[in-house]
């Protein structure tokens, strides 16, 4: 296994939920959400509400090969210019449910992934031998999955590794250190986590208990990954979160891991 720097292994982080980054000579982007701030609602689910733009448009990506998408449910992890883009993306790895709805518009290059299933991709970068992208468990929010489920919806992680490339974690909106224990039993140690955190919370759901990972939870992930390199997602730019960077940085030097953190994250203002 290779273990790279965090200045080896550059990720682009665009607010919320979506960053960019190269892996094996292919382009990837987690949850793309690029709309303009304000308030998206759906019927029966409480009203999300944008506070920020993001720090780039699509037409700043250059070539997407592979989304990964942790869910395609809620506006802030898929938008309306999220789903546009994904009709030019060569491949869309998500929640087998996910799979299905996206795969009505996109086919085949829309695809669901259920925990420790797997696929191989070609790499670009001459590499020996395949990347490969497996599915890893996330929960969003507290208490068994199936009720967790049946009100917030499915979502999925993701691990990518291959000969002579680092190993990278995609939590997805995860709440469960359980769900991050078990992928570190196959996985740890990770060279590079994206931690989506910003404990958001919604009073009406969950008895406003965590729906994704607070400040001091993403450092206890990262000890439970023996993760070298860290970049927190999704913990700006929307109402809902409870806890931003500040916090983050505060929960990481309690537990002695601010040398873990992303420099260019750590010095972004």
């Amino acid at each position: 296994m290779s273990h790279l720097n965090a200045n080896q292994f550059p990720v682009r982080t665009f607010g919320g939920p979506t960053a960019l980054f190269e892996y094996g000579g292919l382009r990837f982007l987690t949850d793309p959400t690029f709309d303009g701030p304000g308030d998206y609602s759906r019927p029966g689910r409480p009203t999300l509400t944008k506070t920020a733009p993001s720090t780039g448009t699509p037409a700043d990506l250059g070539r997407v090969d592979v989304v990964l998408l942790s869910h395609d449910e809620h506006a802030d992890n898929l938008d309306t210019s999220g789903r546009a883009l994904l009709a030019d993306v060569p491949l869309t790895l998500t929640t087998p449910g996910g799979g299905e709805r996206l795969g009505e518009t996109l086919g085949e290059r829309a695809k669901g992934l259920a925990d420790w299933q797997s696929v191989e991709l070609e790499r670009r970068d001459g590499g020996p031998g395949a990347i490969t992208v497996t599915g890893v468990p996330a929960i969003h929010g507290p208490g068994p999955r199936e009720e967790v489920e049946a009100n917030t919806g499915q979502v999925v992680g993701f691990v990518l590794t291959g000969e002579g490339l680092p190993t990278v974690y995609v939590s997805g909106d995860n709440a469960s250190l359980d769900a991050v224990r078990e992928i570190a039993e196959r996985f740890a140690p990770v060279d590079t986590a994206l931690l989506f955190a910003g404990a958001p919370r919604f009073p009406m759901v969950f008895d406003g208990n965590l729906i994704v990972l607070d400040s001091a939870q993403a450092a206890e992930a990262t000890q439970i990954l023996g993760a070298r390199h860290v970049v927190p997602v999704h913990h700006d730019s929307w109402a809902h979160f409870t806890e931003g960077r500040d916090e983050l940085k505060a929960a990481f030097a309690a537990a002695d891991l601010t040398d873990r953190l992303d420099q260019d994250w750590v010095q972004h203002a």
